[in-house]
C-alpha cells in the first residue's frame, strides 16, 4: 500500500461511498474502504474519526457558518446575513459537488443512526449560525428563528436542486426562490 500517495482523504472518500452504496452503511468496515482505496487504516484514521464521518465532515460547515456570519458585511439587515449566509455556503460549499450530495443523500436515507446524526448535524449547524448572529447583536429570539430558517431553506434548495429535471439549474436559484417564497408567505398583506 502506498505510503504517501496523493490525496489520500479523496481516494477514501470515493471508497467508502462505493462500499457504503454496494454493500450499505453498517456492512462496511474501515479496513474494507482502507483497503479499496490502496492505503492503511491507520491513514483512514488520520483523516477520519470514524466511518461516519466520511458523511459529515464533523464540524467543518458550522465553523464555515459562524466565519461567513462575522464576515459579512455591516450594513445588512438580520434576513440578509441569512440570504449572504445561504449563497456564500452555495458557492464555497457546493459547486461541483451535485453529486456525491446526492449520493451521501441516499446513503443516509438508509439508515436510522444516520437519519439520526443527519438531524444532529442540522441542529448543531442552526446553533452555530444563531451564535454567529448574537455576536453580530441580533437579539436571541431572532437569531434562533433566523438560524433556523437559514438551515431550513439550505436543506430545502438542496432537495430541489436533487429532485430539478433541468441538469444546469444553480443551486442558488433555489436558495432564492426559496426565500422569495419565505418572504411571500410572511408578508403582513396576506
Amino acid at each position: 500500500m502506498a505510503r504517501w500517495a496523493p490525496d489520500s482523504r479523496g481516494r477514501l472518500e470515493s471508497a467508502a461511498l462505493e462500499l457504503f452504496e454496494a454493500k450499505g452503511f453498517a456492512s462496511t468496515t474501515v479496513p474494507e474502504i482502507a483497503e479499496l482505496a490502496g492505503l492503511t487504516t491507520r491513514t483512514f484514521f488520520r483523516h477520519f474519526a470514524d466511518k461516519r464521518e466520511v458523511l459529515f465532515a464533523d464540524g467543518a460547515m458550522t465553523a464555515y457558518a459562524r466565519q461567513v456570519i462575522e464576515a459579512a458585511p455591516s450594513d445588512l439587515a438580520p434576513i440578509e446575513i441569512v440570504r449572504h449566509l445561504l449563497q456564500q455556503s452555495v458557492k464555497d460549499q457546493f459547486r461541483e459537488r451535485k453529486e456525491r450530495v446526492r449520493r451521501v443523500r441516499a446513503i443516509i436515507a438508509t439508515d436510522q443512526m444516520l437519519r439520526e446524526r443527519e438531524f444532529a448535524k442540522r441542529h448543531d449547524l442552526s446553533r452555530s449560525v444563531e451564535d454567529g448572529l448574537i455576536a453580530r447583536g441580533i437579539d436571541d429570539i431572532s437569531s434562533r428563528l433566523l438560524a433556523d430558517l437559514a438551515v431550513t431553506v439550505m436543506y430545502l434548495a438542496v432537495d430541489r436542486w436533487l429532485e430539478s429535471p433541468a441538469p444546469g439549474t444553480e443551486l442558488s436559484t433555489f436558495v432564492d426562490e426559496i426565500m422569495d417564497v419565505h418572504a411571500a408567505v410572511t408578508k403582513p398583506d396576506r
